[in-house]
């Protein structure tokens, strides 16, 4: 049996001569675990009501045999991955068959079992189902149109991770303090020995582990667990029962101003380490390609990036938490960070890598991101006002708009009504009136007993509703 797209579209092979060919041309067998059984759909494991599924991420120190075993744990997947892509891609280009996880997991096992391929028995088979399923996901996510198609993972590029489902780990809680416990892996005789930052919900049972290596050498181990995470209270003021919204505009002279006049300062640690990190590339450079130097050259600036990068998450985290604890409505302008720091080319490039630079060590993606969960979790709206909004022109005042203005005027004075403003607290105050207008718009469409959205997006809403 064959299916036509129609046009121009290749024919895609289904049906009996798919199994024939994905049994004769790819080595796939046929599904025969079970064959005398009757089929039972299989019922995926529903979360409770109210949970929302996170993540605790705490930093674990594996012994030198643990370690070495969590090594080849990260190459196996890294090659099952590559060899799932490979052959999906073989299946396609070659007979026209659609491939799936199913077909993946079946070919594993031969993976496994062939001769030469003992090393993947070391590996427990649940963490390389685990890998097929990242690669099924990532074709998901390339069929809607969403990312492009997979890529081949390469060692010493791609990161080292390793997941683990319930049934490759072990996980016994201390009655002593509730929260932490013991983690053992699948393959692995002893449990892992990890700095319990903070605990973990007590008795809730961990849904999944995934165990990472960064560039530095640093193992991680990530907890998703399903809580019930308890809203903040709701934040109003003093003179009626309007809700307290703050407007945030996000800059580089400072990296967040909000509309009551504070600025948090940008803290700039690309610029702050830039000549240590000049330093040590240079340092690299001058070693010889495979030598031991070079390698420890190399490890001393992934340690300093790493530093670099905890110490901005950490301050990214602090500041969000604060301004979702103290405000119920937060807007910010909905900034396309992708298309800010595009490659510079042609005249003034250099100027243009520059500010790129300072974008990405800004992170206001980041932020953005840190602000959305938090206000989902915590029961506050963050509300997206379109990025042609003219924050910076108008007077936030008297509303008249006035021209464009270079980056570098930092204060001006409106033609309108004479007040003076600064750049950024304007910016501020203009978005915070915006976006409460965007609120109240959406509150007063809500029917009686919906709870407001944790987001609300101004280019998502109907053209109706923004002119009203």
């Amino acid at each position: 049996m064959a299916e036509a797209a129609g046009g121009n579209k290749l024919i895609r092979v289904t049906g009996a001569e798919a199994k024939r060919i994905k049994r004769e041309a790819l080595g796939v067998p046929d599904p025969v675990k079970h064959r005398q059984r009757v089929a039972v759909p299989m019922q995926r494991r529903a979360p409770e009501a109210d949970t929302r599924q996170r993540v605790y991420r705490y930093r674990c120190y594996p012994t030198p045999a643990q370690a070495e075993q969590l090594i080849k744990t990260f190459g196996a997947c890294r090659w099952t991955y590559n060899e799932g892509l490979a052959l999906r891609d073989k299946a396609w280009r070659e007979h026209r068959v659609s491939f799936g996880y199913a077909e993946s997991c079946r070919a594993l096992t031969g993976w496994r079992n062939a001769e030469g391929a003992e090393w993947l028995q070391e590996v427990s088979s649940t963490v390389l189902q685990q890998a097929l399923r990242h690669l099924d996901a990532a074709f998901g996510r390339f069929f809607s149109g969403s990312k492009e198609y997979p890529k081949r993972k390469k060692k010493g590029r791609s990161r080292d991770s390793a997941t683990y489902v319930r049934t490759g780990f072990r996980w016994v809680e201390d009655p002593e303090r509730p929260g932490t416990g013991l983690i053992a892996l699948a393959k692995q005789s002893g449990p892992l020995r990890i700095r319990w930052s903070r605990p973990l919900p007590a008795g809730v049972r961990p849904v999944k582990l995934t165990v990472t290596r960064d560039r530095a050498g640093r193992f991680f181990v990530s907890v998703l667990v399903e809580e019930r995470i308890e809203p903040l209270p709701p934040v109003f003021l003093r003179d009626a029962g309007t809700p307290k919204a703050v407007g945030l505009d996000l800059g580089l002279t400072a990296l967040v101003t909000l509309d009551d006049g504070e600025k948090v300062d940008h803290p700039r640690l690309l610029k702050k380490y830039g000549t240590k990190l000049a330093d040590l590339q240079r340092s690299l450079h001058r070693k010889k390609r495979g030598s031991r130097n070079r390698e420890k050259a190399r490890q001393e600036i992934a340690r300093l990036y790493a530093l670099i990068g905890d110490v901005r998450r950490d301050a990214l985290d602090q500041l969000t938490t604060r301004l979702v604890r103290e405000n119920q409505v937060l807007v910010v302008e909905d900034l396309a960070v992708a298309s800010l720091v595009r490659s510079p080319k042609g005249k003034g490039r250099r100027r243009k890598a520059a500010l790129n630079r300072a974008i990405l060590d800004a992170s206001w993606g980041t932020l953005l991101r840190l602000l959305q969960y938090k206000c989902a979790w915590y029961g506050r709206t963050l509300v997206l006002v379109d990025r042609f909004f003219p924050s910076t022109r108008r007077c936030s005042a008297c509303g008249v708009i006035g021209p464009k203005r270079d980056l570098a005027v930092r204060g001006w004075s409106c033609g309108g009504c004479g007040a003076e403003h600064d750049r950024d607290v304007n910016a501020a105050r203009n978005l915070r009136d915006e976006g409460m207008r965007l609120y109240e718009l959406v509150a007063s469409s809500l029917s009686t007993g919906r709870a407001m959205p944790s987001m609300i997006r101004a280019s998502e809403m109907p053209d109706v509703m923004l002119t009203a």
